[in-house]
Protein backbone atom coordinates (compact mmCIF):
# COMPACT_ATOMS: atom_id res chain seq x y z
CA UNK A 1 0.00 0.00 0.00
CA UNK A 2 1.48 3.14 -1.18
CA UNK A 3 2.08 6.24 1.49
CA UNK A 4 -0.11 9.50 1.18
CA UNK A 5 2.98 11.12 -0.62
CA UNK A 6 3.59 8.25 -2.82
CA UNK A 7 0.25 8.01 -4.11
CA UNK A 8 -0.08 11.74 -4.78
CA UNK A 9 3.16 11.74 -6.55
CA UNK A 10 1.96 8.78 -8.85
CA UNK A 11 -1.67 11.03 -9.59
CA UNK A 12 1.23 14.29 -10.37
CA UNK A 13 2.82 12.71 -12.89
CA UNK A 14 -0.37 12.17 -14.64
CA UNK A 15 -1.28 15.73 -14.80
CA UNK A 16 1.61 17.57 -13.55
CA UNK A 17 5.12 17.67 -15.92
CA UNK A 18 8.24 15.25 -13.79
CA UNK A 19 5.11 15.20 -11.33
CA UNK A 20 6.16 19.24 -10.17
CA UNK A 21 5.87 22.43 -10.44
CA UNK A 22 9.27 23.11 -10.09
CA UNK A 23 11.92 20.92 -11.36
CA UNK A 24 14.42 20.61 -8.23
CA UNK A 25 11.09 19.40 -5.78
CA UNK A 26 11.48 16.30 -8.24
CA UNK A 27 14.41 14.72 -5.96
CA UNK A 28 16.01 12.77 -8.85
CA UNK A 29 19.56 13.84 -8.03
CA UNK A 30 19.37 12.85 -4.62
CA UNK A 31 17.59 9.22 -5.50
CA UNK A 32 14.32 9.39 -4.17
CA UNK A 33 10.82 10.85 -4.81
CA UNK A 34 9.47 13.66 -3.26
CA UNK A 35 7.07 14.26 0.07
CA UNK A 36 3.93 15.81 -0.34
CA UNK A 37 4.06 18.58 2.38
CA UNK A 38 0.56 19.61 4.09
CA UNK A 39 1.56 22.23 6.86
CA UNK A 40 4.19 24.03 8.27
CA UNK A 41 4.69 25.66 11.48
CA UNK A 42 8.00 27.51 13.00
CA UNK A 43 11.11 25.66 11.82
CA UNK A 44 9.20 22.36 10.80
CA UNK A 45 7.11 20.68 8.27
CA UNK A 46 4.74 18.03 8.24
CA UNK A 47 3.90 15.79 5.46
CA UNK A 48 0.41 14.44 4.06
CA UNK A 49 1.04 10.78 6.07
CA UNK A 50 1.82 13.03 9.13
CA UNK A 51 5.59 13.31 9.50
CA UNK A 52 7.64 15.82 10.82
CA UNK A 53 10.35 17.24 9.40
CA UNK A 54 12.88 19.98 10.51
CA UNK A 55 13.11 22.11 8.09
CA UNK A 56 16.52 23.46 6.53
CA UNK A 57 15.17 24.84 3.20
CA UNK A 58 12.64 27.32 4.52
CA UNK A 59 10.98 27.58 1.12
CA UNK A 60 14.13 28.06 -0.41
CA UNK A 61 15.19 30.97 1.96
CA UNK A 62 12.37 33.68 2.56
CA UNK A 63 10.82 31.65 5.92
CA UNK A 64 13.51 33.90 7.83
CA UNK A 65 10.82 34.43 10.73
CA UNK A 66 9.76 31.03 10.68
CA UNK A 67 6.82 28.83 9.16
CA UNK A 68 3.69 30.35 9.67
CA UNK A 69 4.41 33.52 11.84
CA UNK A 70 1.30 34.49 13.91
CA UNK A 71 2.25 38.35 13.17
CA UNK A 72 2.46 37.60 9.47
CA UNK A 73 -0.34 35.11 9.13
CA UNK A 74 -2.51 37.34 11.19
CA UNK A 75 -1.66 40.75 8.33
CA UNK A 76 -2.24 38.83 5.60
CA UNK A 77 -5.69 37.24 7.19
CA UNK A 78 -6.83 41.20 7.68
CA UNK A 79 -5.33 41.99 4.32
CA UNK A 80 -7.36 38.80 2.58
CA UNK A 81 -10.64 39.52 4.14
CA UNK A 82 -11.04 42.79 2.06
CA UNK A 83 -10.39 41.59 -1.25
CA UNK A 84 -7.35 39.24 -2.86
CA UNK A 85 -6.73 41.42 -5.54
CA UNK A 86 -7.43 44.32 -6.82
CA UNK A 87 -5.54 45.26 -10.09
CA UNK A 88 -5.34 48.56 -8.79
CA UNK A 89 -2.99 50.64 -6.62
CA UNK A 90 -3.02 50.77 -2.66
CA UNK A 91 -1.86 51.87 0.56
CA UNK A 92 0.24 48.59 1.61
CA UNK A 93 2.72 48.81 -1.80
CA UNK A 94 3.34 52.62 -0.69
CA UNK A 95 4.53 51.72 2.83
CA UNK A 96 6.24 48.57 2.13
CA UNK A 97 8.24 50.20 -0.91
CA UNK A 98 9.10 53.17 1.58
CA UNK A 99 9.94 50.05 4.13
CA UNK A 100 12.70 49.14 1.87
CA UNK A 101 14.26 52.12 0.79
CA UNK A 102 14.71 52.69 4.29
CA UNK A 103 16.50 49.25 4.85
CA UNK A 104 18.13 49.95 1.58
CA UNK A 105 18.67 53.23 0.75
CA UNK A 106 20.63 52.66 -2.37
CA UNK A 107 16.52 51.62 -3.71
CA UNK A 108 15.79 54.68 -4.18
CA UNK A 109 12.43 54.03 -6.15
CA UNK A 110 10.91 50.45 -6.39
CA UNK A 111 8.43 48.21 -8.69
CA UNK A 112 6.86 45.45 -7.47
CA UNK A 113 6.01 42.61 -9.33
CA UNK A 114 5.27 38.68 -8.64
CA UNK A 115 8.39 36.78 -8.68
CA UNK A 116 12.06 36.67 -8.06
CA UNK A 117 12.54 35.52 -11.74
CA UNK A 118 10.10 38.51 -12.63
CA UNK A 119 12.19 40.91 -10.92
CA UNK A 120 15.54 40.03 -12.43
CA UNK A 121 14.13 39.96 -16.16
CA UNK A 122 12.93 42.93 -15.47
CA UNK A 123 15.62 44.74 -14.03
CA UNK A 124 17.85 43.45 -17.15
CA UNK A 125 15.54 45.23 -19.96
CA UNK A 126 15.77 48.52 -17.52
CA UNK A 127 19.42 48.10 -17.77
CA UNK A 128 19.30 47.53 -21.76
CA UNK A 129 16.68 50.21 -22.05
CA UNK A 130 18.39 52.97 -19.80
CA UNK A 131 22.06 52.00 -21.26
CA UNK A 132 20.91 51.08 -25.14
CA UNK A 133 23.11 48.15 -25.15
CA UNK A 134 22.08 44.63 -25.98
CA UNK A 135 24.58 42.59 -23.91
CA UNK A 136 24.40 40.92 -20.05
CA UNK A 137 27.16 39.72 -18.17
CA UNK A 138 26.55 36.88 -15.49
CA UNK A 139 28.30 34.55 -13.84
CA UNK A 140 28.64 30.74 -14.30
CA UNK A 141 26.51 28.64 -12.03
CA UNK A 142 24.87 32.14 -11.11
CA UNK A 143 20.66 31.59 -10.63
CA UNK A 144 18.71 34.48 -11.80
CA UNK A 145 15.38 33.04 -12.39
CA UNK A 146 13.99 31.10 -15.82
CA UNK A 147 14.08 34.08 -18.24
CA UNK A 148 16.16 33.29 -21.86
CA UNK A 149 19.31 34.58 -21.76
CA UNK A 150 19.62 33.82 -17.86
CA UNK A 151 19.85 29.97 -18.42
CA UNK A 152 23.15 30.18 -19.69
CA UNK A 153 25.02 28.46 -17.67
CA UNK A 154 22.85 28.60 -14.88
CA UNK A 155 22.80 27.23 -11.67
CA UNK A 156 19.70 25.73 -8.97
CA UNK A 157 17.78 22.89 -10.89
CA UNK A 158 19.36 23.20 -14.43
CA UNK A 159 22.95 22.45 -12.33
CA UNK A 160 21.18 19.72 -10.32
CA UNK A 161 19.44 18.20 -13.09
CA UNK A 162 22.90 18.10 -15.30
CA UNK A 163 20.77 19.16 -18.49
CA UNK A 164 21.46 21.86 -21.11
CA UNK A 165 20.03 25.48 -19.89
CA UNK A 166 19.35 26.42 -23.19
CA UNK A 167 17.23 24.06 -25.18
CA UNK A 168 14.23 26.85 -26.42
CA UNK A 169 16.29 30.13 -26.00
CA UNK A 170 17.20 30.87 -29.54
CA UNK A 171 21.00 31.15 -30.52
CA UNK A 172 20.31 35.00 -31.00
CA UNK A 173 19.15 35.38 -27.19
CA UNK A 174 22.01 32.91 -25.92
CA UNK A 175 24.39 35.26 -27.33
CA UNK A 176 23.62 38.02 -25.76
CA UNK A 177 24.82 36.65 -22.49
CA UNK A 178 28.35 36.81 -21.50
CA UNK A 179 30.04 34.47 -18.97
CA UNK A 180 32.90 34.56 -17.02
CA UNK A 181 33.86 32.93 -13.36
CA UNK A 182 32.67 33.80 -10.09
CA UNK A 183 34.82 35.44 -7.57
CA UNK A 184 37.58 36.57 -11.01
CA UNK A 185 37.93 39.76 -11.96
CA UNK A 186 40.51 39.00 -14.37
CA UNK A 187 37.80 37.10 -16.45
CA UNK A 188 35.07 40.35 -16.06
CA UNK A 189 37.92 42.46 -17.58
CA UNK A 190 38.60 39.82 -20.36
CA UNK A 191 34.45 40.64 -21.13
CA UNK A 192 34.65 44.26 -21.07
CA UNK A 193 37.81 44.61 -23.01
CA UNK A 194 36.21 42.28 -26.00
CA UNK A 195 32.36 43.84 -25.54
CA UNK A 196 32.49 46.86 -23.08
CA UNK A 197 30.68 49.03 -25.42
CA UNK A 198 27.67 46.64 -25.53
CA UNK A 199 27.51 45.50 -22.03
CA UNK A 200 24.10 46.80 -20.99
CA UNK A 201 25.02 45.32 -17.10
CA UNK A 202 26.57 42.66 -14.71
CA UNK A 203 24.03 41.01 -12.90
CA UNK A 204 25.42 38.83 -9.99
CA UNK A 205 24.39 36.96 -7.00
CA UNK A 206 26.84 39.22 -3.96
CA UNK A 207 26.84 35.46 -2.32
CA UNK A 208 26.27 33.01 -4.87
CA UNK A 209 23.23 30.67 -2.99
CA UNK A 210 22.43 28.77 -6.33
CA UNK A 211 25.42 26.01 -6.53
CA UNK A 212 25.92 26.44 -3.22
CA UNK A 213 26.80 28.98 -0.98
CA UNK A 214 30.14 30.71 -2.09
CA UNK A 215 31.07 33.86 -0.76
CA UNK A 216 32.69 36.60 -2.75
CA UNK A 217 35.98 37.27 -2.25
CA UNK A 218 37.47 39.98 -0.70
CA UNK A 219 37.26 42.94 -3.16
CA UNK A 220 35.15 41.55 -6.00
CA UNK A 221 32.10 42.79 -5.44
CA UNK A 222 34.11 46.63 -5.13
CA UNK A 223 35.52 45.63 -8.28
CA UNK A 224 32.97 45.23 -9.77
CA UNK A 225 31.44 48.28 -8.92
CA UNK A 226 34.60 49.68 -9.95
CA UNK A 227 34.61 47.88 -12.99
CA UNK A 228 31.01 48.80 -14.39
CA UNK A 229 31.55 52.48 -12.97
CA UNK A 230 34.46 52.87 -15.28
CA UNK A 231 32.83 51.13 -18.70
CA UNK A 232 29.29 52.92 -18.01
CA UNK A 233 27.12 49.58 -17.17
CA UNK A 234 24.77 49.00 -14.86
CA UNK A 235 26.07 46.65 -11.92
CA UNK A 236 22.50 44.97 -10.59
CA UNK A 237 22.64 42.72 -7.50
CA UNK A 238 20.42 39.58 -7.20
CA UNK A 239 19.34 39.81 -3.34
CA UNK A 240 16.26 37.42 -3.68
CA UNK A 241 18.20 34.93 -1.72
CA UNK A 242 20.97 37.83 0.27
CA UNK A 243 18.76 40.08 0.85
CA UNK A 244 17.22 40.62 4.67
CA UNK A 245 18.95 37.52 5.17
CA UNK A 246 22.94 37.77 5.38
CA UNK A 247 22.27 41.25 7.09
CA UNK A 248 18.60 43.15 7.49
CA UNK A 249 19.75 45.57 4.67
CA UNK A 250 20.99 42.62 2.68
CA UNK A 251 24.56 41.67 0.93
CA UNK A 252 25.35 45.77 0.11
CA UNK A 253 24.69 46.80 3.96
CA UNK A 254 27.13 43.61 4.98
CA UNK A 255 29.86 44.14 2.21
CA UNK A 256 29.50 48.00 1.58
CA UNK A 257 28.85 48.05 -2.18
CA UNK A 258 25.89 49.92 -3.75
CA UNK A 259 24.57 48.61 -6.85
CA UNK A 260 23.02 50.42 -9.43
CA UNK A 261 19.60 48.10 -9.21
CA UNK A 262 18.82 45.34 -6.76
CA UNK A 263 16.20 42.78 -7.23
CA UNK A 264 14.04 41.48 -4.12
CA UNK A 265 11.90 38.23 -4.04
CA UNK A 266 9.35 36.75 -1.69
CA UNK A 267 10.98 37.53 1.56
CA UNK A 268 9.34 41.24 0.90
CA UNK A 269 6.28 39.39 1.52
CA UNK A 270 6.68 36.81 4.07
CA UNK A 271 6.97 33.71 1.95
CA UNK A 272 3.71 35.14 -0.67
CA UNK A 273 4.40 35.12 -4.41
CA UNK A 274 6.05 38.87 -4.20
CA UNK A 275 9.70 40.51 -5.75
CA UNK A 276 10.77 43.70 -7.01
CA UNK A 277 13.50 45.67 -8.46
CA UNK A 278 14.80 48.88 -7.46
CA UNK A 279 17.34 51.16 -7.64
CA UNK A 280 18.78 54.57 -8.45
CA UNK A 281 15.57 57.47 -9.00
CA UNK A 282 17.52 58.35 -12.20
CA UNK A 283 17.16 54.71 -13.98
CA UNK A 284 13.53 53.20 -12.18
CA UNK A 285 12.20 56.99 -14.25
CA UNK A 286 12.76 55.20 -17.30
CA UNK A 287 10.00 52.49 -16.30
CA UNK A 288 6.98 52.99 -17.69
CA UNK A 289 4.61 55.22 -17.36
CA UNK A 290 7.62 57.28 -16.71
CA UNK A 291 9.87 56.28 -18.99
CA UNK A 292 9.49 54.14 -22.14
CA UNK A 293 10.88 50.88 -20.75
CA UNK A 294 7.66 48.60 -20.42
CA UNK A 295 7.24 45.95 -17.63
CA UNK A 296 3.32 45.46 -15.82
CA UNK A 297 1.40 42.99 -14.15
CA UNK A 298 -2.05 42.54 -13.01
CA UNK A 299 -0.94 41.21 -9.58
CA UNK A 300 2.36 43.31 -9.09
CA UNK A 301 1.44 45.05 -5.70
CA UNK A 302 -1.00 42.24 -4.31
CA UNK A 303 -2.49 43.71 -1.21
CA UNK A 304 -2.59 40.53 0.61
CA UNK A 305 1.48 40.19 -0.25
CA UNK A 306 2.01 43.87 0.56
CA UNK A 307 0.83 43.34 4.06
CA UNK A 308 2.24 40.58 5.17
CA UNK A 309 5.66 42.19 3.12
CA UNK A 310 5.38 45.37 5.42
CA UNK A 311 5.11 43.17 8.89
CA UNK A 312 7.58 40.85 7.85
CA UNK A 313 10.58 43.16 7.33
CA UNK A 314 9.21 45.39 10.65
CA UNK A 315 9.48 42.21 12.51
CA UNK A 316 13.15 41.13 11.23
CA UNK A 317 14.09 44.79 12.21
CA UNK A 318 13.53 43.71 15.55
CA UNK A 319 15.66 40.38 15.31
CA UNK A 320 19.04 39.46 16.75
CA UNK A 321 20.98 38.73 12.95
CA UNK A 322 24.50 38.22 15.19
CA UNK A 323 22.99 35.70 17.43
CA UNK A 324 21.57 33.38 14.95
CA UNK A 325 24.81 34.32 12.74
CA UNK A 326 27.13 32.68 15.86
CA UNK A 327 24.17 30.28 16.16
CA UNK A 328 24.54 28.72 12.60
CA UNK A 329 27.93 29.00 12.50
CA UNK A 330 28.38 27.18 15.42
CA UNK A 331 25.81 24.31 14.26
CA UNK A 332 27.51 24.16 10.87
CA UNK A 333 30.95 23.35 12.03
CA UNK A 334 29.64 20.35 13.81
CA UNK A 335 27.52 19.46 11.13
CA UNK A 336 31.03 18.97 8.92
CA UNK A 337 33.09 17.67 11.91
CA UNK A 338 30.52 14.82 12.36
CA UNK A 339 30.45 14.17 8.53
CA UNK A 340 34.38 14.52 8.49
CA UNK A 341 34.56 11.76 11.37
CA UNK A 342 32.57 9.35 8.87
CA UNK A 343 35.53 9.66 6.57
CA UNK A 344 33.79 12.00 4.45
CA UNK A 345 36.08 14.96 2.19
CA UNK A 346 33.51 18.15 3.73
CA UNK A 347 34.07 21.74 2.71
CA UNK A 348 31.59 23.60 4.67
CA UNK A 349 31.02 27.72 3.48
CA UNK A 350 28.95 29.55 5.83
CA UNK A 351 27.59 33.00 5.72
CA UNK A 352 24.91 34.63 8.08
CA UNK A 353 22.34 32.26 8.62
CA UNK A 354 23.27 29.90 5.30
CA UNK A 355 25.46 27.21 5.08
CA UNK A 356 26.69 24.53 2.52
CA UNK A 357 27.93 21.36 3.39
CA UNK A 358 30.42 20.24 -0.25
CA UNK A 359 31.14 16.79 -0.10
CA UNK A 360 34.97 17.30 -1.16
CA UNK A 361 38.14 18.26 0.04
CA UNK A 362 38.62 20.98 -2.91
CA UNK A 363 37.88 24.34 -1.20
CA UNK A 364 34.98 25.87 -3.20
CA UNK A 365 35.32 29.16 -4.65
CA UNK A 366 33.08 29.09 -7.88
CA UNK A 367 31.11 26.76 -9.91
CA UNK A 368 33.72 24.84 -11.61
CA UNK A 369 35.02 24.14 -7.73
CA UNK A 370 31.35 23.74 -6.45
CA UNK A 371 31.15 20.79 -8.71
CA UNK A 372 33.92 19.15 -7.29
CA UNK A 373 31.21 17.93 -4.61
CA UNK A 374 30.45 14.20 -4.36
CA UNK A 375 26.74 14.04 -5.28
CA UNK A 376 26.25 10.15 -4.71
CA UNK A 377 27.86 11.13 -1.30
CA UNK A 378 24.73 14.09 -0.93
CA UNK A 379 22.30 11.82 -1.90
CA UNK A 380 22.91 9.48 0.71
CA UNK A 381 23.37 11.98 3.09
CA UNK A 382 19.93 13.36 2.23
CA UNK A 383 18.36 10.49 2.16
CA UNK A 384 19.12 9.16 5.49
CA UNK A 385 18.35 12.94 7.27
CA UNK A 386 15.26 12.54 5.86
CA UNK A 387 14.26 9.35 7.00
CA UNK A 388 15.70 11.11 10.68
CA UNK A 389 13.35 13.61 10.48
CA UNK A 390 15.48 16.49 8.91
CA UNK A 391 14.55 18.06 5.96
CA UNK A 392 17.48 19.63 3.44
CA UNK A 393 17.67 20.69 0.19
CA UNK A 394 17.09 17.69 -2.64
CA UNK A 395 20.74 19.08 -4.29
CA UNK A 396 23.98 19.88 -3.46
CA UNK A 397 23.96 22.82 -5.36
CA UNK A 398 21.79 24.66 -2.85
CA UNK A 399 22.01 26.28 0.43
CA UNK A 400 20.86 25.34 3.88
CA UNK A 401 18.94 27.96 6.03
CA UNK A 402 18.48 28.28 9.78
CA UNK A 403 15.31 30.86 10.67
CA UNK A 404 14.77 32.91 14.00
CA UNK A 405 12.35 30.20 14.81
CA UNK A 406 15.12 27.39 14.92
CA UNK A 407 15.89 26.44 18.42
CA UNK A 408 18.93 24.84 20.18
CA UNK A 409 17.02 21.71 20.26
CA UNK A 410 16.25 22.31 17.05
CA UNK A 411 20.00 21.77 15.99
CA UNK A 412 20.69 19.09 18.40
CA UNK A 413 17.92 17.28 17.04
CA UNK A 414 19.43 17.55 13.83
CA UNK A 415 23.51 16.93 14.84
CA UNK A 416 22.08 13.82 16.52
CA UNK A 417 20.28 12.59 13.31
CA UNK A 418 23.77 13.17 11.55
CA UNK A 419 25.71 11.03 14.49
CA UNK A 420 23.33 8.26 12.59
CA UNK A 421 24.15 8.52 9.10
CA UNK A 422 26.48 5.94 7.91
CA UNK A 423 28.16 5.58 4.40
Amino acid sequence: MPSQSEALFQRAAQILPGGVNSPVRACKSVGCDPLFIHRANGSSMWTVDGDELLDFVMSWGPMLLGHANPEVEEAAIWALKNGASFGAPCPAEVELGELIREIMPGMEMVRMVSSGTEATMSAVRLARGYTNRAKVLKFDGCYHGHSDGFLVSAGSGVATLCIPGTPGVPDAIANLTLLAPYNDLNGVEAQFAAHGDDIACVIVEPVAGNVGLIAPAPGFLAGLREICTKHGALLIFDEVITGFRVALGGAQQRFGVTPDLTTLGKIIGGGFPVGCYGGKREIMQHIAPSGPVYQAGTLSGNPVAMAAGIVTLKELAKCDYAGLEARTKAFAEEMAAILRSKGQDITLNQLASMFTLFFTKTPVTDYATAKTSNSTAYGSFYRQMRGFGVNLAPSGFECAFTSFAHTKADLDKALAAARRVSF
